[in-house]
């Protein structure tokens, strides 16, 4: 397992950590596997749950964090989109990233910035409120968590699209506060496709009794339909809830007259068959910034 070469052999690194109370710096590279070296030996090894590694911007080896290139990760993730975009024979420009930022600070955004990605998705208004002053004013933000009433106001105008309005009772709310503060919101209708009482959303029977009521609703731009389908170890398993999504929305638009362009639906697990089931937007976090940072105050 140790040898007397200085040098680490085989695929390029992707990240690098020098501990130097240890004497050590430890590699993350390309096939998955970590390199440890020290002046005099090194370790090589297969780590052992590959598809966390490979979705994942941030490992964390013997207690200690290492961050990988964000860039790198962003091109990665962008590829894999067109790849399921030409498996559908889908046009990738019709497909839009949001980088998922919760719970990272600023500079971490800003890596991502400068690597070029402009669009961005916050689940917490309070801290998008102290997160987004701190960044480029020409970033599109989109908020993806739920929204509760008191914060509507504050919400409107950092975001140009809302993803998740749950209740008609919501939305009336938010057309009020738009028309109080001259403002035409872009939301989206959430959901919950596969029932589960743990998380907001209409169900499919309830959106059909209130898209007039939404639609009626003068200030709100509606543009579409999002879902979170439950948490699962496979991609394959949320394609079902990706396909009831889509469909539900193609008769709506077929029922209704309407256009509901957009469907936001698939998360770093499962953004490849999202895309693959018509998705224009995924919400793709921890595979571009990494694990999310543990708060001690809920924002």
């Amino acid at each position: 397992m140790a040898s007397r070469n200085s040098r680490i052999d085989g695929p390029t690194e992707t990240a690098e950590l020098e501990i130097p109370q240890l004497r050590l710096i430890v590699y993350c590279l390309s096939d998955n596997s970590i390199a440890v070296r020290r002046e005099d030996w090194q370790y090589r090894g297969q780590l052992q749950h590959n598809r966390q590694v490979r979705e994942l911007a941030r490992l964390k080896l013997f207690g200690l964090e290492f961050v990988v290139n964000i860039e790198e990760n962003l091109n990665r993730v962008q590829n894999e989109i067109a790849q399921a975009a030409q498996i559908s024979g889908r046009n990738v420009t019709n497909i839009e990233l949001v980088a998922v930022t919760k719970t990272h600070p600023a500079e971490i955004v800003r890596e991502a910035v400068d690597a070029g990605h402009l669009v961005f998705g916050e689940s917490k208004v309070q801290e998008a409120r102290v997160k987004i002053p701190l960044l480029p004013s020409n970033l599109r933000w989109h908020f993806i968590g739920h929204l509760q009433k008191n914060k509507i106001r504050h919400a409107l105008p950092l975001f140009e699209m809302i993803h998740s309005v749950d209740s008609l009772d919501l939305a009336q709310a938010i057309d009020r506060i738009a028309h109080e503060d001259g403002l035409h919101p872009r939301i989206l209708l959430e959901v919950n496709v596969a029932g589960e009482g743990s998380k907001f959303g209409f169900k499919a029977t309830t959106l059909r009794a209130e898209l007039e009521s939404l639609f009626l609703l003068p200030r709100l731009s509606i543009e579409g339909l999002m879902c979170i389908p439950p948490l699962a170890e496979e991609a394959e398993t949320s394609r079902k809830y990706f396909v009831e999504l889509r469909e539900l929305r193609d008769a709506l638009e077929q029922e209704f007259q309407v256009n509901l362009p957009h469907l936001s639906m698939g998360m770093t697990n499962d953004y490849s068959v999202a895309v693959e089931e018509g998705a224009t937007l995924v919400r793709v976090g921890t595979a571009i910034f990494g694990e999310r940072k543990r708060r001690n105050t809920d924002l």
